[in-house]
């Protein structure tokens, strides 16, 4: 029999048990430089986790998350339940996978949407644990990839990291973690803090090439025109450049 409006039953369907939403927020901590010295500061690329209270998995670590109410998208759960778990907000996400498979989840049948986002560590700042979370911290990665994670939480983590590599590799995101204006050596430290195995010899000449810079970056320049150098960082005065509007369509990088 063909199925139309008429003869439609929603219960010879299975619906699933329940569909959260789980969010990975990744950022970049800076550390001074050590005292006297002229270095760039340490950075580290780190995770946003909670500590769970209340079952499955009470006690453990996991990614903030929780479930979609009716009335809302999986969008607008992810920023609810960031907000409540966290009190974090006005973070913009982007959705990047759904988990289904079986078990899961020990609830049942549980299809889960993924959102992620890299942000500046002053959206932070305010973090606390709320609602089903009894604490809340920052791991640098490379620990909470080790953790023992709620659910599939380090399947889900491990997928998200791949996804800001590539972001930070595909657009001009590095200009979050930077000053308005910045050394390449700057920016290529921030592109090897989340993208550790990054190497490009021909770095600085390729992105200050003709065509590169006057899509992507441009030197920057005083009031009288003079070209703009720091020795922050280094004994030698280096150039200083800032991001134009522009965003690349390949990666900038290589």
């Amino acid at each position: 029999m063909v199925e139309n409006e008429s003869n439609y039953f929603a219960g010879n369907y299975r619906s699933p048990d329940g569909a959260p939403s789980d969010i990975v927020i990744f950022t970049i901590v800076s550390t001074e430089k050590p005292m006297g010295k002229k270095a760039l500061p340490v950075r580290e690329l780190q995770v946003l986790l909670i500590q769970r209270n209340i079952w499955p998995f009470e006690g453990q670590w996991a990614l903030p998350g929780g479930f979609t109410m009716e009335d809302e998208t999986v969008y607008d759960c992810a920023k609810r339940e960031l907000q409540e778990e966290t009190a974090v907000e006005d973070v913009h996400m982007e959705y990047f996978n759904v988990y289904s498979a079986p078990g899961r989840d020990p609830r049942g049948w549980i299809i889960s949407h993924a959102f992620l986002a890299l942000v500046n560590e002053r959206l932070l700042a305010r973090r606390a644990a709320a609602v089903d979370a009894s604490d809340v911290q920052l791991f640098s990665v490379q620990e909470a990839l080790q953790m023992d994670l709620a659910f599939d939480h380090k399947q889900i983590l491990s997928d998200a990291l791949q996804g800001i590599r590539k972001k930070m590799l595909t657009t001009t995101i590095a200009k979050e973690f930077l000053p308005e204006e910045f050394t390449l050596s700057e920016l290529y430290q921030v592109i090897q803090t989340v993208v550790p195995d990054f190497e490009e010899p021909n770095f600085i000449r390729k992105l200050t090439s003709t065509k590169s810079r006057s899509l992507i970056i441009e030197e920057a320049k005083d009031t009288n025109g003079q070209l703009k150098q720091s020795n922050q960082y280094s004994q030698r005065a280096a150039q200083l450049y800032r991001f134009t509007k522009e965003e690349p369509r390949l990666s900038i990088y290589s």
